[in-house]
């Protein structure tokens, strides 16, 4: 219920939170109400959906689902194939709202909740999806363009990371490949906001591709992957960070050696720079989980 009055609007106590009473002007009071705008969830991804559908000529005969998966599914595609040119302030802030919801409606780990390894108080390890992770600062697997995955759907992190950051991280990374004026280098990393993630920043790194056999450029490489990361995040004020399993994907680093790598440099660069108290290693696999806890 909702009462409407000029002078005072008293509603009934009986009602509790059920109703609400707005004194003043009546047609600017409905005008207000209207402008709020409060959308559902629902009407809030098919509108992100009709926008983004709007934006291209080739999608004018594409239809929407009638089912929340497969609008849920359209809504990610598009959001991963979209390039980084501009968008409107509305959608920006009815997609704030949907991927702040979306990420509560998936959950979300605190790193608070998380004990450490009995070996080392700094190091956590942590199976599940770095995309859900409440801490400083997460590590996103990139390639040299740094401007995320544009395979609709595709199940690699880089596509999860931008999907549930939203487009503004596409636009951001763009803006400093730009300014860079050339494709990011093996081994660095550059840093930016988390946007509608749980975590505050994201750190975003080009790991080795393996061609045939690991070199010992490769191990270099890789491990100066894990330093700028962490030095990145220090420098910035994070006290957090959670690492993937760099390179162990498409990019065939062996899971076992790159594990070594990871675990030894970081336990190196904290013993030597305090900034940073916990780091995460979350792992995806079984496998990479098995392996992570024979080396802590």
């Amino acid at each position: 219920m909702i009462r409407l009055n000029m002078d005072e609007a008293v509603v009934p106590e009986s009602f509790g939170k059920r109703a609400i009473g707005i004194g003043g002007d009546m047609a600017k009071a409905i005008t207000d109400i209207r402008g709020a705008g409060i959308m559902t969830q629902d009407e809030r991804r098919e509108y992100l959906i009709q926008y983004l559908l709007k934006e291209e000529v080739r999608f004018v005969r594409q239809s929407i689902p009638t089912d929340k998966q497969g609008q849920e599914n359209l809504l990610r595609s598009l959001m991963n194939i979209r390039p980084p040119r501009p968008v409107s302030g509305e959608f920006l802030k009815i997609q704030d709202e949907y991927l702040t919801e979306r990420n509560r409606e998936r959950g979300i780990t605190d790193i608070d909740t998380l004990a450490p390894v009995k070996s080392d108080s700094r190091l956590y390890i942590w199976q599940g999806d770095i995309t859900t992770l409440k801490c400083d600062a997460i590590v996103n697997a990139c390639n040299s363009q740094m401007l995320g995955c544009f395979s609709p759907m595709h199940a690699c992190i880089d596509n999860f990371i931008h999907t549930y950051a939203g487009v503004e991280l596409r636009l951001k990374m763009h803006e400093i490949m730009t300014k860079q004026g050339h494709e990011e280098e093996t081994g660095k990393a550059k840093i930016t906001s988390g946007y509608n993630l749980p975590a505050k920043y994201i750190l975003h790194t080009v790991g080795p591709i393996i061609q045939w056999k690991v070199t010992k450029k490769d191990e270099e490489l890789l491990a100066s992957c894990y330093r700028e990361c962490l030095r990145l995040a220090a420098d910035t004020g994070a006290e957090s960070i959670a690492f993937c399993c760099l390179s162990t994907g498409v990019f065939r680093f062996p899971q076992q050696r790159a594990a070594e790598i990871a675990t030894n440099t970081v336990k190196q660069y904290l013993d030597k720079d305090s900034r940073i108290k916990k780091v995460i290693f979350n792992v995806f696999k079984d496998e990479d989980l098995k392996i992570y806890n024979g080396l802590l």
